[in-house]
């Protein structure tokens, strides 16, 4: 089993490979005869079980955002990508090539179009597996495209999106034609097709150990996601309730460990779909070693001393600074990126505040935070008086409850396209940098050696 699964990610990889080459190219290079073309519904299983690819995201997010700090001898240790991206700079790349947050995304919509493309001629196209497996390569083939969405595109504005640039739609396998960039109204409506057909594939049940696998929780709750970010809270409110309906559990972190470094397992409670970012970006984004970068003390100093986020999410070095432990999901080393029931709590209680239910949206969110304090100390409970103020409050609970999941740019493009008026500052080695709100360069370009080998549209920085 082990040899079949090298034997069919070697082809796939291979191929992925060769849609960065010309088609005379690949046309004369013969595959070994001992690589097999998957054509079982268990050859498509281990393709979407190979986690590597199926679950990473990028980490462009997460290296630009404003969770973090880092000294300046570890800047300049860094790559040239985590170093531009850590300042904003308009070339962002530097010469790096291989981009991860293109490239990952597009692999996994590799696979999964061999997996669509494979059930359509199998015998047993019909069969509950076969059902399962289509609804599970839909579900991650609209999760990359949306990966690529937000990091590649515009945030998402109704008004515009019919002519703002998306991205290139690759719906077929084959290696020798190049699309070209949707519009994102396109590129989204495609997300939403694929999520759309997958939820009456997957099980209504949550899997109990292979959380890389999806289910109709998944679904509803990527689509809870995706709708925030569009700014439909309406949608993103019905899908949340949805999600919620099959699955609701919360973690009381009262139970969690706060000495150990690893304080979450990676099948805990709260966890929907696991997701990870790819290995990259290390000097900014891993939490392996403590050296390397340090949480921003405006983030720390957002939490009360009984909150026991503050001892559960961070540790503390001999010089008092902060540091972020290891991954919601486990013992992973890099960002989790998944699906959990604490952002849907909170997306719930976001649109209710933005739909003037002020108590709603206050009840909602304190089912959460009650279980994130400490229960030897009185719980006070969160109270707003507005519709305002009850958003500001949710607001600034998502922004410490949600961190280190690549999640705080994509809200930073949200807010200010809302008027939020957000600007990042940054100083490094006696120098400032700023991003002003909804600046072109919220917008990650294509990586170079994309636009030289497709001539699709680049992005304005």
């Amino acid at each position: 089993m082990m040899r079949k699964l090298k034997n069919l990610i070697c082809i796939a990889v291979l191929l992925s490979i060769c849609i960065a080459c010309k088609k005379s190219d690949f046309l004369n290079k013969k595959p070994s005869s001992d690589i097999t073309e998957p054509t079982t519904l268990t050859d498509f299983q281990l393709l979407l079980d190979n986690t590597t690819v199926m679950n990473s995201t990028g980490g462009l997010a997460q290296a630009s955002a404003d969770d973090q700090i880092v000294s300046y001898p570890t800047y300049q240790a860094a790559t040239a990508t985590e170093r531009n991206a850590y300042i904003w700079n308009k070339d962002v790349y530097g010469g790096d090539t291989g981009i991860s947050d293109w490239n990952y995304p597009y692999q996994t919509v590799f696979y999964t179009n061999i997996v669509l493309e494979g059930l359509v001629k199998s015998d047993s196209v019909s069969s509950t597996k076969a059902q399962f497996l289509k609804g599970w390569a839909l579900f991650s083939r609209a999760f990359a495209f949306y990966n690529l969405t937000r990091t590649f595109c515009k945030a998402y504005d109704a008004a515009s999106a019919g002519t703002d640039l998306g991205i290139p739609l690759r719906l077929s396998s084959a290696v020798d034609y190049v699309k070209p960039r949707a519009t994102l109204r396109q590129s989204f409506d495609q997300i939403f097709a694929d999520l759309n057909e997958s939820i009456n594939l997957l099980p209504a049940e949550r899997p109990s150990t292979n959380l890389n696998r999806p289910s109709k929780i998944a679904a509803y709750a990527l689509l809870a996601r995706i709708s925030l970010d569009m700014r439909n809270y309406t949608a993103a409110e019905q899908y949340a309730d949805q999600a919620l309906t099959l699955y609701s559990k919360l973690i009381d972190y009262n139970t969690v460990s706060q000495s150990s470094d690893s304080p979450f397992s990676k099948t805990n409670d709260e966890l929907i779909c696991n997701y990870g970012q790819a290995p990259v970006y290390s000097y900014l984004t891993g939490s392996h070693s403590r050296a390397l970068n340090r949480v921003s003390p405006l983030l720390i100093s957002l939490y009360a001393a009984d909150d026991l986020r503050l001892r559960i999410f961070y540790g503390q070095s001999v010089d008092v600074s902060f540091y972020k432990k290891r991954g919601y999901n486990g013992n992973g080393l890099y960002p989790f990126t998944g699906l959990a029931t604490d952002e849907l709590y909170l997306i719930k209680a976001e649109c209710l505040a933005r739909r003037n239910e002020t108590q709603s949206a206050m009840d909602k969110l304190n089912q959460l935070l009650i279980l994130r304090f400490d229960k030897s100390k009185t719980y006070r409970a969160v109270t707003a008086s507005s519709p305002a103020d009850a958003l500001t409050k949710v607001l600034l609970e998502r922004r410490k409850e949600l961190v280190w999941r690549g999640l705080r740019w994509h809200d930073l493009k949200r807010l200010n396209k809302e008027g939020a008026n957000i600007t990042l500052s940054r100083t490094l080695n006696g120098s400032t940098y700023t991003l002003p709100p909804n600046d072109p360069r919220y917008v990650f370009p294509i990586p170079n050696d994309e636009i030289a080998l497709s001539g699709i549209a680049q992005n304005p920085r």
